[in-house]
């Protein structure tokens, strides 16, 4: 019995791959002749990161921004902070945000906000998952991966109080 038999998959990993693969020539097309960073959003994008970085041909820097609203619960408490700020300046750069899910949106609006006051050249954002239906704020979504239903999904970095980031799939748990 695996540690992830409690879960029902939404996407598989070749599923995860095949649309990375797709988000990858979409970006590399989009910033061609341009330096491009990405900004990976801490904890749940580190393994969408890692994928997508790898699928996209151009020169890049990688850079980390932890933030949180969730605090070990499923809803966000609607309150962001910034854990870990990025190691370098971003002024002048073309941004690449990724973000492993966009849900209410005010991370992302938060994220945003914060970035542009930094004067990058452009912000965009990537988001392996979005759940429109539970949006609270408005939010440009450059590059998405799967439009998702209101549900709480783990795995593929996604976690539920620091468990199943490393289920190889996007999962509900089952009831």
């Amino acid at each position: 019995m695996a540690f992830f038999d409690d879960l029902e998959v939404m996407y598989s990993s070749a599923q995860i791959q095949s649309r990375i693969a797709e988000l990858g020539e979409q970006i590399t097309r989009d910033y061609a002749g341009l330096e491009l960073a990405v900004v990976s959003v801490l904890k749940g994008s580190y393994i969408f990161c890692a994928d997508l970085v790898r699928a996209i041909n151009l020169p890049l820097s990688v850079d980390f921004l932890g933030v949180s609203s969730y605090g070990g619960k499923t809803e966000t408490s609607g309150v962001v902070r910034i854990t870990s700020d990025l190691s370098r300046p971003v002024e002048g750069k073309h941004l690449l945000v990724v973000e492993d899910i966009v849900d209410t949106g005010l991370t992302m609006a938060f994220l945003r906000e914060n970035l542009r006051t930094r004067r990058p050249a452009s912000i965009r954002v990537c988001t392996l998952l979005e759940k429109p239906s539970r949006a609270r704020a408005p939010v440009e979504i450059d590059y998405k991966g799967f439009v998702i239903p209101d549900a709480f999904v783990v795995g593929y970095g996604l976690d539920y109080d620091e468990r199943y980031r490393n289920v190889p799939f996007i999962g509900v748990m089952k009831r």
